[in-house]
């Protein structure tokens, strides 16, 4: 390969991972779907019938009327009565003062010249040798997967082949040299003085009128009879009805080897029995009690059967 580009060394790599990757899924027959990330894996899964559960509405007790006698109802009125007449009277207004300030200047503004000088950075730049590709993976038997034969178990997993890169580093201007003015602020003084805001008044200070409060009772609303409809009473029944066909598999993605650990088997053990689904001890082991719990909540609930997959996980809050 001496004397050939960069670019046409990398298309030459790029067919042959095609190529294999062809000749891989020849070998393989049918294949998952192709996936956009790396790291994933997928196993065929038995697709069971889909139920749902309908909700009817069924009469208890039919609509009636009755009548009903609403009594007579009354407001509570004052009325105002004049006691004394209003005057008025003069008042003496104080003169207002208030504290002034003033700024007497003690120093003139001025400038002065500065000079910042230059700075530097190190810089670093990745530059890439080669770039990354993907390729199909065949794993061993899944370990949570139900059956015992391994061509009904075996795992395909997308892995990533990463790029290659080096550094290289150098200096760049980071701020240029510079000159500055600086503007050197006056200085100022306070002074404080009082002087008058408001002078000494006198204003007119109107007295109210004084009133006696007379309370009585007058009629708001007759008494009068009304015919009151009592409404149907009825109860919801839930029916459980098949709305889709199962029985036949598809590719599903399924937890990876090394996504299946104690930890995630424990949440999937008491979201089980959280909803009912005994898993047998929360030990964080797939046994038989906890595969047999799993495999009743997916056909339960319309998901795929046989394994850790990713939609039942889903339906069961574990992440």
């Amino acid at each position: 390969m001496k004397g050939l580009k960069l670019s046409q060394i990398l298309t030459l790599v790029m067919a042959v991972v095609i190529s294999t990757a062809s000749a891989f899924a020849q070998d393989y027959g049918d294949m998952p779907p192709q996936p956009t990330d790396y790291g994933k894996c997928y196993a065929k899964c038995k697709i069971p019938d889909r139920y749902e559960d309908m909700e009817m509405q069924v009469l208890v007790k039919e609509a009636s009327t009755k009548k009903t006698t609403t009594a007579a109802q009354y407001n509570t009125v004052t009325e105002q009565v004049l006691v004394k007449e209003a005057s008025t009277k003069l008042v003496a207004v104080p003169a207002v003062y208030e504290n002034v300030t003033e700024q007497v200047l003690i120093k003139e503004a001025s400038t002065k010249i500065t000079t910042s000088p230059a700075k530097y950075s190190t810089e670093t730049e990745r530059i890439m040798v080669s770039p990354a590709y993907g390729k199909w993976v065949k794993k061993r038997k899944a370990p949570t997967c139900f059956s015992e034969n391994p061509d009904d178990c075996y795992v395909m997993c997308w892995e990533e082949v990463p790029a290659t890169y080096k550094t290289v580093s150098k200096q760049v201007l980071a701020t240029p040299a510079t000159e500055n003015v600086v503007e050197v602020p006056a200085q100022y003084k306070t002074v404080t003085k009082r002087v008058l805001v408001t002078p000494a008044t006198t204003k007119e200070v109107v007295i109210p009128a004084e009133y006696k409060t007379i309370t009585k009772k007058v009629l708001s609303v007759p008494a009068s009879s009304n015919e009151v409809v009592i409404p149907a009473e009825y109860k919801t029944v839930t029916q459980r009805k098949k709305v889709g066909g199962g029985g036949f598999t598809r590719w599903v993605e399924i937890l990876c080897d090394s996504d299946v650990t104690s930890s995630r088997i424990r949440q999937v053990q008491q979201a089980l029995s959280d909803r009912g689904f005994n898993p047998g001890p929360i030990d964080g082991v797939l046994g038989s009690q906890t595969k047999s719990a799993l495999q009743s909540f997916q056909e339960k609930n319309g998901l795929p059967i046989g394994n850790l997959n990713k939609e039942s996980l889903n339906a069961l809050g574990v992440y």
